[in-house]
């Protein structure tokens, strides 16, 4: 009989000492803000991409709008993370970092946890009405629901889990413009869209490439990617949203403000070349932490900033 080669034991998750051992700091309301997350927060500030874009020579129409649908999303983006901190909470116990997290740490109940996301949810959805903005109330209808089906079940299922992750971000544009009552054009959904999915493939090749042989352990979808394959895919899609936003620029914008749109893609090229030179290195820092702390990443961001809103300004 031919002999059966060994098996291989799967990597080992060894429990991490938890939070319940460490002091708190500053108590439950401590526990609670960083449970919130405030410094993903920025990421609601996608709600002012479409009237900023829509800018006509300097003037930004439906500001408040907008400013109500960032308060609006983000009590939304609040209530995901208490609610996907409860149902991951045993595997957080067993990660480098997340292990580190209010609820697994045991400084914040579930019950606590639960608690606050049903007050967060109630208050987006009655912020959204008081708005009277009908588009408004199904995106973040929508982006609670899509959430607590990733935070439940959807998250383990590959690629999906990416159109999950990338639509949360495109759906705080869309309800931006609908707050502001600014009609996106299709090349803005379509440069969103991309960015959206850049970031969601640049956070599962970090997390492959910095956990290594235990990254299946902390969330079982990664068993069906490769670094190679999120690599090729990363720079597929940053050349397609470069594509997209020269499309943008030529056809959809007035024509005193073509060539300042023109302009402005050196600067969004030079960020994406930043950020893929970032990525590729086996680091378990934030892919947010990688776009808003590194000093050429931020002045990339700043030139582009500048050179769009003189675009809009001219």
């Amino acid at each position: 009989m031919t002999a059966q080669p060994p098996v291989l034991p799967a990597p080992e998750l060894r429990p991490i000492p938890t939070g319940a051992t460490r002091p708190a700091r500053f108590g439950l309301p401590g526990a609670m803000l960083r449970t919130a997350r405030p410094r993903q927060w920025p990421k609601n500030l996608l709600v002012f991409a479409a009237p900023v874009a829509a800018a006509d020579r300097g003037r930004i129409e439906g500001l408040g709008g907008a400013l109500a649908a960032f308060a609006v999303f983000t009590l939304a983006s609040c209530a995901v993370y208490f609610v996907n901190d409860v149902a991951d909470a045993e595997r957080d116990r067993q990660h480098p970092v997340k292990c580190a997290r209010p609820v697994a740490g045991g400084e914040l109940s579930e019950r606590h946890a639960l608690a606050v996301a049903v007050a967060c949810v109630a208050l987006a959805e009655a912020g959204a009405l008081a708005l009277a903005s009908a588009g408004l109330a199904i995106c973040v209808t929508g982006y609670l629901a899509m959430s607590f089906l990733y935070s439940a079940t959807l998250k383990h299922l590959p690629v999906i889990e990416l159109t999950m992750l990338a639509s949360g971000f495109v759906l705080r544009a869309i309800g931006g413009a609908a707050a502001a009552e600014v009609a996106p054009s299709g090349w803005f959904v379509l440069v969103c869209s991309l960015g959206a999915l850049l970031v969601a493939l640049s956070k599962r090749y970090t997390e492959l490439a910095g956990l290594g042989p235990a990254a299946a352990g902390h969330r079982p979808c990664l068993r069906r990617y490769t670094p190679a394959g999120l690599r090729l895919a990363q720079r597929a899609v940053s050349a397609a949203m470069i594509g997209a936003y020269l499309g943008w620029a030529l056809l959809n914008g007035s024509d005193w403000a073509i060539d300042w749109h023109l302009v402005t893609v050196l600067p969004l090229a030079a960020a994406l070349l930043r950020f893929d030179r970032l990525t590729g290195r086996a680091t378990m820092a934030r892919v947010e932490d990688l776009i808003t702390r590194d000093g050429p990443m931020l002045g990339c961001e700043l030139v582009w900033l500048v050179l769009f809103v003189a675009a809009g300004a001219i």
